[in-house]
């Protein structure tokens, strides 16, 4: 084999693509066969092509904000953008009052009427500071917990938080009013031998007689102590007994309907009774999330440590918007004068 031979079987292959690509050689080939009948009567077409072919695709103009835009409707569903435009200045509605519905700190415990961790009072406090940067001049700010020990600790500490930045920030005397208990924002409540008692409350009262019955074995349970017991044992086993308690009816637990009603009894109480623009209301997981159910439609899950729902009173009193885990809802304020008393007396609002 001579040199020449040895370079040019060596040589690297050609790489270049001088032909059309394959799309571009089978288009010129079609349009190079001259079409024996028209598309609309062409058979090996097929129909919902040929009426796509056959369609005026202008004859329906396309509006926006009441001009007709050079453009087909194909074209404006395409470019059509999927994100939620928020309102101008010019819709934006007036709001007559800002409620927050706070759960309470981390708490030592749920076996006792036990307050916050250190963690917990952090938590609160660092909420308090949070929500001050909404806080303007001359603002009147209403400060309201539930009757329990975890709540009224979360709502003093939500109010040094307040007063903390509000002092950093400059804002010019805003009233931030004394924490007070209001029972419409209690827990939901389990009747016991004792009286409706909240869950925790409860415990004591489960605990000894639950002891009772495994020692001395009398008889059937009742059913008050049949229903603390499932709760407390999904909540023992690592499960979510809010769930529980949402889905499946329990006859010795307050309704979840119950607690929204009283919620908002409480929210329209305080908006008549105060000309405060901001309430804070601290709170528990359980009718929180019931009140964000109801409002949303679908339950949005159990809100952290001092996670709060946020209830804007439109201006007319006929709507509000609750916001939670920025999916915001506008909802129809209930007239509590129409709705059914509450006709258990056993948990008599």
């Amino acid at each position: 084999m001579t040199i020449e031979d040895q370079s040019s079987s060596s040589a690297l292959p050609r790489t270049e693509r001088p032909d059309a690509p394959a799309y571009l050689t089978r288009h010129r080939a079609r349009r190079s066969v001259p079409a024996a009948v028209p598309d609309e009567q062409d058979e090996s077409i097929p129909l919902y092509l040929r009426q796509f072919r056959g369609r005026d695709h202008r004859s329906d103009p396309v509006m926006y904000d009441g001009n007709v835009i050079g453009s087909s409707r194909a074209w404006a569903e395409v470019t059509r953008t999927k994100e939620i435009l928020p309102e101008r200045r010019d819709q934006l509605a007036t709001i007559d009052c800002d409620i927050y519905l706070v759960r309470h700190g981390e708490t030592q415990g749920y076996s006792s009427e036990s307050g916050l961790t250190p963690l917990g009072s952090w938590q609160a406090h660092r909420r308090g500071q949070e929500i001050a940067r909404r806080v303007t001049d001359g603002m009147t700010v209403e400060m309201l917990c539930a009757p329990t020990n975890r709540a009224r600790q979360t709502g003093e500490h939500l109010r040094r938080g307040l007063l903390d930045n509000i002092e950093l920030y400059g804002r010019g005397n805003p009233s931030i009013g004394q924490l007070r208990d209001d029972r419409n924002f209690r827990n939901f409540e389990v009747a016991t031998p004792e009286g409706p008692r909240d869950v925790t409350s409860a415990f004591r009262i489960y605990h000894r007689e639950m002891e009772k019955y495994e020692r001395v074995g009398l008889g059937e349970r009742p059913g008050w102590l049949v229903d603390i017991d499932r709760f407390w044992g999904i909540q023992q086993g690592g499960g979510d007994p809010i769930t529980h308690w949402l889905t499946m009816p329990m006859m010795y637990f307050e309704p979840p309907v119950s607690c929204v009603r009283r919620f908002w009894r409480g929210i329209l109480t305080v908006h008549a009774q105060t000309s405060a623009r901001t309430v804070l209301v601290a709170t528990h997981s359980g009718p929180i999330r019931a009140f964000a159910t109801l409002a949303m439609g679908y339950d949005p899950g159990e809100p952290f440590n001092t996670e709060f729902v946020r209830v804007r009173l439109v201006a007319g009193g006929t709507t509000a918007l609750v916001l939670y885990r920025n999916r915001v809802q506008e909802v129809v304020i209930p007239d509590l004068g129409a709705l059914p008393p509450n006709s258990d007396s056993r948990f008599q609002e």
